[in-house]
C-alpha cells in the first residue's frame, strides 16, 4: 500500500507556478506554463481526456491526447478534487469550440507532463455553483465549500475592500491603532464573552463589543485620527447580518461636527463602491430620525420604496366612519401608506395585505384606490371627503392603504408594511444602492425588558447642548447627537460625538440608574481620564462584513465570512464550543453547574 501510494503522490520538485488558470487568455497563446489546481471535472472520450482545473482565478480546460503515453494513462486515474501540476502549451481553441460561458473559454492547454500532488475522497457535495447543499453540511466542511467560485469572488472582493479602506485612511491622515482584546467587562449593551484568569481566580476579562473606550481615551491621549479594522465579540442571538464574532471599521477624530464625519465617511464609501466597480452619488441624504419614522416608519428605510406614509387624523376625526372616529377619540392616529405607481392590486392582493397588517400587530387596513378616474373603497365614503383625502395625499396617488393604531405602534406597522409591499410587488435591484444619514436619535429609550431608561446607542453619546436642561426632567425627549448610515434598508454604521467633559458623563449614569459606586466600578478609569484635557470628539462604527455582503450581492454576512458561526453560534467544522477537561476547569478556579 505504501509503494502504491508513493507511485501516486508526487512532489512538485523544481516545478515553479507560471501564472493562474483563471487568468489564461488569447495573449498567452503558445506560452509554455506550469500549473496547479484541483480536479474540477474529467471527461475522458477514449483517446482525448479533457480536465477542468480549477484554482482561485477560475476554471482552464486541459487536453490530454493518448499520444503522451504514460501522462495519458496517469490522466485515466485522476478523480474529482485530485490536487495536480501540468506542464503543457496554451493553444486557442477552434472557434466552433470556444465556450463564451468561461473566461478562458477561448484556449485550452495541450498537457506535456503531469504530477499528481494528491488524491481526493468523493467529497459529501459536488464542488459546483448549482448544486444545494444543506447549510449545516456545508459549513461542516466549510473548506471545500469555500473552493466554490462564489466564495473564492467573496473573499477577494473583501479583501480588496480592506486593502483600500486601509490606503483610503493613511491618504486622510489616520493612524492604525491596535486596542486590547482582553479588557473590562462592561455590560451594558450585549452580552460580554467573558474570559477567566488563571492568575487571579474568580476575576474575568471580556473580549470587546467594540474598541469603544479605548478610541476615546486615544483622542485623550493626543492621536487626532484613529481607525482600526478590528475583530468584535457580542454574545447576542444571531440572524441573517449578526455574527458572534464580527469585523468593523472603528473611526475617531478630535474637534470634529457631524459634518466633517458624514464627509469623511461618504467618501471612503465611494472609494469602496468604485473599487467593487459601483458608482454613489454623494453627499448622501439627511434625515431626522422623526422625519425617518414620520415618512418611512422605520429608522433604516430602504429608500428604493418610493411609498410614503401619510398622516390623515385630521381628516378622519369629522368622518362618517364611526369606528374610526371612537378609536381617534381613545388617542389613536389614522395614518396611510400612499403608492403613485400604477400597480394593481385585486382584491385578493388586498385581503393578503390585510393579513399581513394584523400578523405585525395590527387591527387591519381600510383601503382606497383610484383607476381611469373610478375611486373605491372598503369604507363608505363621499366622493367630496375622498376628494379632500387626495388633495391631501397628492393628485398623482393610485391607492392609499389606511390604519388606526396608537401613533408609534401604527408608524412600525406601516413601516414593515411598506417594505413587504417593496419586496412583494417592486423589482427592487440590488445594486440599485441608496445611502442616507439618519441623525438626530432620542438620547435614551424605555426599555420594558429591563424596565427602565437605556442608552439609545451607547452612554458615551454626547447630548445635544439646547437639550441639557432636560436631562433629569425628562430625559426621554433629550436628543442625541448620533448618526446612522443606512443602505437599502439595512443599517451599516453608527456613531456620535462623544461626551468629553467628565461631569456631564457622571449626570448620563446617573440617568441611567447608575450609583457613585457602579459609576467607580464599571467606568472609574474613563471618568478619571476625561479630567486631563480630553477634547471635544467623534467616530463611527462601520460594518464590514454588512457592507462587502452588499457589494457582493448577498444576503447573509455568513456567504462573505471564511469562518461563520451557524444562527445558534457553533462552528460545526471545528465542533466549538466545546467541553474542556475538569484539570483546566479546576486550574481556572471554574465549576460547571448544571
Amino acid at each position: 500500500m505504501a509503494e502504491e501510494l508513493e507511485e501516486k503522490i508526487e512532489l512538485p520538485g523544481d516545478w515553479k507556478r507560471t501564472g493562474y488558470c483563471g487568468l489564461l487568455s488569447k495573449s498567452d497563446k503558445e506560452a509554455e506554463v506550469i500549473l496547479y489546481g484541483w480536479v474540477n471535472r474529467k471527461r475522458d472520450l477514449g483517446k482525448l481526456i479533457f480536465i477542468d482545473l480549477r484554482d482561485r482565478e477560475g476554471i482552464v480546460q486541459l487536453v490530454i491526447k493518448s499520444e503522451s503515453g504514460k501522462i495519458f494513462k496517469k490522466a485515466k486515474t485522476l478523480k474529482n478534487e485530485y490536487v495536480i501540476a501540468i506542464k503543457g502549451k496554451v493553444v486557442e481553441r477552434e472557434e466552433k469550440l470556444k465556450n463564451p460561458e468561461m473566461p478562458t473559454g477561448d484556449v485550452e492547454v495541450e498537457v506535456e507532463n503531469l504530477k499528481i500532488l494528491n488524491t481526493s475522497e468523493a467529497p459529501p457535495f459536488l464542488i459546483d455553483e448549482k448544486s444545494e447543499v444543506n447549510e449545516e453540511l456545508r459549513l461542516k466542511y466549510r473548506y471545500l465549500d469555500l473552493r466554490k467560485t462564489k466564495y473564492q469572488t467573496n473573499l477577494k472582493l473583501r479583501h480588496k475592500m480592506s486593502i483600500e479602506l486601509r490606503n483610503f485612511f493613511n491618504e486622510e491622515g489616520f493612524l492604525e491603532i491596535e486596542t486590547p482584546f482582553l479588557t473590562k467587562s462592561t455590560p451594558e449593551g450585549a452580552r460580554d464573552y467573558l474570559v477567566p484568569s488563571r492568575i487571579y481566580p474568580g476575576r474575568f476579562f471580556a473580549l470587546p463589543q467594540s474598541p469603544q473606550i479605548f478610541k476615546q481615551i486615544l483622542m485623550i491621549s493626543g492621536f487626532d485620527k484613529y481607525f482600526q479594522l478590528v475583530r468584535c465579540f457580542r454574545d447576542e442571538d444571531l440572524r441573517a447580518d449578526r455574527q458572534p464574532e464580527f469585523t468593523q471599521i472603528d473611526v475617531e477624530m478630535s474637534f470634529p461636527e457631524e459634518e466633517d464625519i458624514f464627509s469623511l465617511i461618504e467618501r471612503l464609501m465611494k472609494r469602496l463602491f468604485n473599487k467593487a466597480s459601483y458608482e454613489i452619488e454623494i453627499p448622501f441624504k439627511k434625515l431626522s430620525y422623526t422625519e425617518a419614522m414620520d415618512k418611512y416608519g422605520s429608522d433604516k428605510p430602504d429608500l428604493r420604496i418610493p411609498y410614503e406614509i401619510v398622516e390623515l387624523t385630521e381628516e378622519f376625526k369629522d368622518s362618517n366612519i364611526n369606528f374610526l372616529r371612537e378609536k381617534i377619540n381613545r388617542g389613536n392616529k389614522v395614518k396611510g401608506l400612499k403608492f403613485e405607481d400604477k400597480i394593481i392590486l385585486s382584491r385578493k392582493n388586498l385581503d393578503e395585505i390585510n393579513e399581513q397588517t394584523k400578523s405585525l400587530g395590527g387591527s387591519g387596513i381600510f383601503w382606497i384606490k383610484r383607476e381611469n378616474g373610478d375611486v373605491k373603497s372598503s369604507l363608505k365614503l363621499d366622493t367630496n371627503f375622498i376628494e379632500k383625502l387626495f388633495k391631501k395625499t397628492g393628485e398623482n396617488i393610485s391607492y392609499l392603504l389606511g390604519i388606526c393604531e396608537e401613533n408609534e405602534k401604527g408608524l412600525k406597522i406601516l413601516g414593515e408594511l411598506r417594505n413587504y409591499m417593496g419586496k412583494k410587488y417592486m423589482d427592487l435591484k440590488k445594486d440599485d444602492f441608496r445611502l442616507a444619514w439618519i441623525k438626530d436619535f432620542p438620547l435614551f429609550v424605555w426599555s420594558d425588558e429591563e424596565n427602565k431608561i437605556v442608552s439609545n446607542h451607547h452612554p458615551f453619546t454626547s447630548p445635544k447642548y439646547e437639550d441639557l436642561d432636560l436631562l433629569e426632567r425628562e430625559p426621554l425627549r433629550v436628543k442625541a447627537r448620533a448618526y446612522d448610515l443606512v443602505l437599502n434598508g439595512v443599517e451599516i454604521g453608527g456613531g456620535s460625538i462623544r461626551i468629553h467633559n467628565s461631569e456631564l458623563q457622571k449626570r448620563i449614569f446617573k440617568v441611567l440608574g447608575l450609583t457613585d459606586a457602579e459609576m467607580e466600578q464599571k467606568f472609574g478609569f474613563l471618568i478619571e481620564a476625561l479630567k486631563y484635557g480630553a477634547p471635544p470628539h467623534g467616530g463611527i462604527a462601520l460594518g464590514f462584513d454588512r457592507i462587502v455582503m452588499i457589494l457582493a450581492g448577498e444576503d447573509s454576512i455568513r456567504e462573505v465570512i471564511a469562518f461563520p458561526k451557524t444562527t445558534s453560534s457553533l462552528c460545526l467544522m471545528t465542533d466549538s464550543p466545546s467541553l474542556v477537561k475538569e484539570n483546566q476547569l479546576k486550574e481556572l478556579g471554574l465549576k460547571i453547574i448544571k
